[in-house]
């Protein structure tokens, strides 16, 4: 050994050397997800949200419960028109060319982004790019020409034919090449009393048209064609879709609209509340609410940038991309566990190096972690889901307007949308209601929210850890409505010292989204 060196000099030395070697590698990880969020927010900015297509499922489960007759009963024809409006084809129609604009817009988007592939060197990566948008322009085209056939339809459905044959006209003969001209061709000449109509024709109005779009179409055929047997069949088919529609609609709409009004009542007692008893009150946040951390500001940077969005970003792609599983290829099962084995082997590894990073400090403080049955924890999670009903709602209606349509969802909520396989629905419930709000919630709120009252009072580490977790979620429109969720189960979880408190309100959540999504995808 050299003179004058001592062993514990040595051993020093060694770890300071290690510590800057580990510091150095988070940067760079740090740097590369940094680029990656950054780049998969920008790309969502010229993608939809699962809102607006939403909003054109609502409208189509609208207009099946607008055949609904009731047999003259008054009372059922005052729920029809509290449910429905007083012109149900008109609001119908606004929401369809609001569509049109929203997906026109991101066709322009698509279509620019074809020319640049076209003009840009290739290479491998390039060509699967320049593939991917080809196929996404593709779709999109496809649902702007649906939607325009659609609006025909309810333009005619109001009497307004020439509209309707000129809307169809602009479609037929439009310079692009549609993939439904021949269907548009034949509902054109179903409501122009044209004698050219073929033998197929219910059969190809079947094989292209769904819901009340398809019995509109239908109707009129059966009407040119004097076929009276097949309108009566069609008529009393009708009236069975209504009512079904009818009760999907007062689960879609009037159970989150009485949870809204339970949830506001329940936020102003607790605001009275607050203001009258102050320290008190549940809401209270006084300073003996925070955590004992003995780790510092080093440990969760490791843990969120290696633990979760490396892990989620890098690894796992990489992981699957080297078994060669390519997921655009898969059926919509196949797709769900898919989704559901991604997102256990992040927990997996995201819990693991949580673990190992908070391994020196063991035993951990109290309050830390907590999963404690008997306490009053539902109470705290129902009543925080009550309350998060009416304000992530408010929010994500003005966030709406500004984002018009545009700015991503997560893309399990498309999936789910199509889910009406009994298999992939409950895949999908159990990746969002069970997996996610355990991960989510532990990391999240049992980790972060905690760590930071070390450095910050505790409602900045409530406000910097709900923007964390919306920002990871990787859409830009997303961004201010999962920060009030955020913001909402961090309160739940502070007060309530019990993740069991929050994992429920957050489950409640995710299993409300996706019951809404199956009853309208139906």
């Amino acid at each position: 050994m050299p003179s004058g060196v001592t062993i514990d000099e040595s051993v020093m030395g060694e770890n300071t050397f290690w510590q800057i070697f580990k510091r150095l590698v988070l940067v760079f990880l740090t740097i590369l997800t940094a680029v990656n969020i950054a780049a998969s927010l920008i790309q969502s900015l010229n993608q939809p949200q699962v809102q607006s297509r939403l909003e054109l499922y609502q409208t189509n489960l609208i207009l099946q419960a607008a055949e609904f007759q009731g047999d003259g009963n008054a009372d059922v024809a005052k729920i029809r028109t509290a449910l429905l409006g007083e012109n149900p084809y008109e609001t119908a129609q606004k929401q369809y060319k609001q569509a049109l604009q929203t997906a026109q817009t991101h066709q322009k988007t698509l279509q620019s982004r074809s020319r640049e592939f076209v003009n840009s060197p290739k290479n491998e990566a390039s060509r699967e790019q320049e593939q991917q948008w080809r196929r996404e322009l593709q779709e999109t085209t496809r649902f702007v020409d649906e939607i325009e056939l659609k609006i025909g339809i309810l333009q005619a459905q109001q009497g307004k034919t020439e509209k309707a044959l000129e809307t169809w006209d602009n479609l037929i003969e439009s310079p692009q090449e549609s993939a439904i001209a021949q269907i548009t061709a034949l509902v054109r000449n179903l409501w122009s009393a044209s004698s050219l109509v073929p033998a197929n024709a219910e059969e190809t109005l079947m094989q292209n048209l769904k819901g009340w779009f398809r019995d509109r179409a239908l109707h009129q055929l059966y009407q040119v064609q004097q076929n009276d047997r097949s309108l009566f069949t069609l008529q009393a088919r009708e009236q069975t879709i209504a009512r079904q529609a009818v009760l999907k609609l007062a689960i879609v709409s009037i159970i989150p609209t009485i949870g809204g009004f339970l949830g506001v009542g329940l936020l102003l007692f607790l605001l009275i509340q607050l203001a009258i008893q102050k320290e008190k009150s549940l809401l209270a946040t006084h300073h003996n609410l925070t955590w004992d951390t003995p780790w510092n500001i080093e440990v969760i940077w490791q843990v969120f940038i290696v633990g979760f969005f490396f892990i989620g970003q890098f690894i796992l792609p990489t992981f699957f991309g080297f078994l060669g599983l390519e997921p655009t290829g898969f059926s919509l099962r196949q797709k769900a566990l898919f989704v559901l084995s991604s997102y256990l082997l992040m927990a997996i590894g995201g819990f693991l190096v949580l673990y190992f990073s908070l391994k020196p400090f063991f035993p951990l403080p109290k309050d830390w972690f907590r999963f404690k049955w008997l306490d009053k924890w539902a109470l705290w999670g129902f009543g925080g889901y009550l309350i998060a009903i009416p304000l992530v709602v408010i929010v994500s209606l003005v966030n709406q307007q500004f984002w018009q349509g545009q700015g991503g969802s997560n893309p399990i909520l498309f999936l789910a949308l199509q889910a009406q396989d009994t298999v992939a629905l409950a895949i999908f419930f159990f990746t969002a209601s069970i997996a996610a709000p355990v991960f989510e919630e532990v990391i999240f709120r049992g980790f972060l929210l905690p760590s930071l009252t070390r450095y910050m009072p505790l409602w900045g580490a409530i406000g910097v850890s709900s923007l964390v977790f919306a920002i990871a979620h990787l859409s830009f429109s997303e961004v201010l409505p999962l920060a009030t969720l955020g913001i909402i189960l961090g309160i739940v979880y502070a007060r309530s010292r019990n993740l069991l408190a929050s994992i429920l309100l957050h489950s409640l959540w995710n299993s409300g989204t996706l019951l809404s999504l199956f009853i309208l995808g139906s």
